[in-house]
């Protein structure tokens, strides 16, 4: 990692890659706390995942914002996406009144952006996993791309975001004039490309891929243990409930989120891995 990547700001709990790993808890619920940790993979590039993890006070509210941003061809997209996704997300008319609405309209202007900025961010995208905790009550996931949420209740994992695979989307990306192949290599990508079927950005190839979210909203209550936020660095070597089950006795949640990327790495994950871990109790 360059030596500019390492010193970006690290302020008002809000991380990035420069910062790898950090934590902080709610002032508003004192069993609510988050930790996160990321760690650079094996490839030949700098380090392209984006972290944000951080509690805000909005209006009446304390708001917990955390998000994933996992980069390629170049971290720019996502480095762009921690500074201002957010901030767009918080800015709609209707984001207290239909949440969903309003996460998916900031998607989708993000990304046009993004492409209309091409020239200074390049050519390169990302896919993105974004998680809004509202007052510890209501948590609301969107995401586009294979970095993925999933909730821990008494002990079992469900899983909150979709994965956007090329393989299940073929018939979409098809009806854009897309298609889906093998080759090179044995993983299906997007025009012989992305391995994801969702992503921020790619510009060369946007007129087949979609930048729509999938978003769901769900009710943290007293079962609820804890949320998992990772790039798809763990989740190509671990299930949800084996990544559940591994940190399920680890208190601490960035002593978790450590150990949960040290045990993908022991399952010979190569990737960028970046993880968020936010407790309940």
């Amino acid at each position: 990692m360059h030596g500019k990547d390492i010193l970006h700001k690290m302020k008002a709990g809000l991380f990035s890659s420069g910062a790898d790993t950090g934590k902080g808890k709610s002032k508003m619920s004192k069993h609510t706390t988050h930790g996160f940790h990321c760690l650079k993979g094996k490839s030949n590039h700098d380090m392209e995942d984006y972290v944000v993890s951080e509690f805000k006070k909005k209006e009446d509210s304390e708001l917990g914002l955390f998000a994933i941003f996992d980069g390629h061809l170049g971290h720019d997209v996502a480095k762009y996406l921690q500074s201002h996704l957010f901030d767009i997300i918080l800015k709609q008319h209707d984001f207290w009144t239909n949440i969903e609405d309003a996460i998916r309209r900031a998607y989708r202007s993000t990304d046009a952006e993004i492409l209309d900025k091409a020239k200074v961010l390049g050519r390169g995208g990302s896919t993105a996993v974004t998680a809004i905790l509202i007052n510890s009550q209501k948590l609301v996931v969107g995401n586009v791309g294979d970095s993925r949420a999933v909730m821990c209740k008494n002990g079992v994992a469900e899983q909150l975001s979709v994965d956007h695979e090329p393989r299940t989307e073929k018939r979409l990306i098809e009806s854009r004039g897309g298609f889906v192949s093998n080759l090179p290599g044995d993983v299906p990508r997007v025009d012989g490309q992305l391995a994801v079927a969702r992503a921020f950005g790619d510009k060369s190839s946007k007129l087949h891929l979609s930048s729509e979210p999938d978003v769901k909203v769900v009710t943290i209550d007293d079962d609820t243990e804890f949320i998992i936020l990772a790039s798809d660095g763990i989740w190509k070597v671990m299930s949800n409930q084996e990544a559940v089950d591994a940190i399920k006795n680890i208190k601490d949640a960035q002593s978790a989120a450590k150990h949960l990327i040290e045990a993908a790495v022991s399952k010979k994950s190569k990737d960028d891995i970046s993880c968020i871990i936010v407790r309940f109790r």
